[in-house]
């Protein structure tokens, strides 16, 4: 009899300790618009619209923090409205497209603060991305121009409902992603990603 005591109190706390875990770790995944543009001389000052689709893992590590990295996959479209900024190196008659077609594969790894309840979250910290952008375009291959890699601060507010969560967040490039060299070896133009994502999902 001693023997089944001792089990069911095994089982119980495992069984307590895995509930434990299952709250304190959460995924889930999300989707929405991604509103992006280049700040820089020679591109429309407005946001175009674009997408962005990913997960992420909420880990809670005391009440009312935790952390919550994330991989997203994004697009949107740049215009430059002014190519003569580009003809140094890139003569217009070899211009296909004016809008850029700016892909990228996002890491932010973002803290969870609770803003007076664990629904609503304040969200702030790093993003490093990557380039995956193939299509020809105004510099005939947009990592000939872009720099490959990109690093960001993120902020926002993050909603989370019984099952279904809604994020708005504000995405700036804090790197110089114009990776273009004039033949006197200069690199005078500061080129920098801005975006603003709006997101729903489906936390499990």
């Amino acid at each position: 009899m001693k023997k089944l005591f001792l089990a069911l109190a095994v089982i119980s706390g495992l069984t307590v300790s895995s509930a434990k875990a299952q709250k304190m770790v959460r995924f889930g995944f999300k989707g929405g618009a991604n509103l992006g543009k280049i700040d820089g001389t020679g591109y429309d000052d407005a946001f175009k619209l674009g997408w962005h689709l990913g997960g992420f893992a909420q880990i809670n590590l005391v009440k009312g923090f935790g952390i919550q990295p994330e991989l997203i996959y994004s697009s949107s479209k740049t215009e430059v409205k002014n190519t003569s900024e580009f003809q140094t190196e890139y003569e217009l008659n070899q211009v296909n497209d004016n809008k850029p077609k700016l892909d990228y594969l996002s890491i932010p790894v973002l803290a969870n603060i609770d803003l007076g309840s664990p629904r609503f979250k304040l969200q702030v910290g790093p993003q490093f991305s990557i380039m995956t952008s193939k299509k020809r375009n105004v510099f005939q291959e947009g990592k000939e121009a872009f720099k490959g890699g990109d690093f960001g601060a993120v902020g926002g507010l993050w909603l989370q409902l019984p099952i279904v969560n809604i994020s708005a967040r504000y995405v700036i490039g804090l790197s110089n992603v114009n990776d273009i060299t004039f033949a006197d070896g200069t690199n005078p133009e500061k080129w920098k990603n801005q975006s603003i994502q709006l997101g729903v999902g489906i936390t499990l």
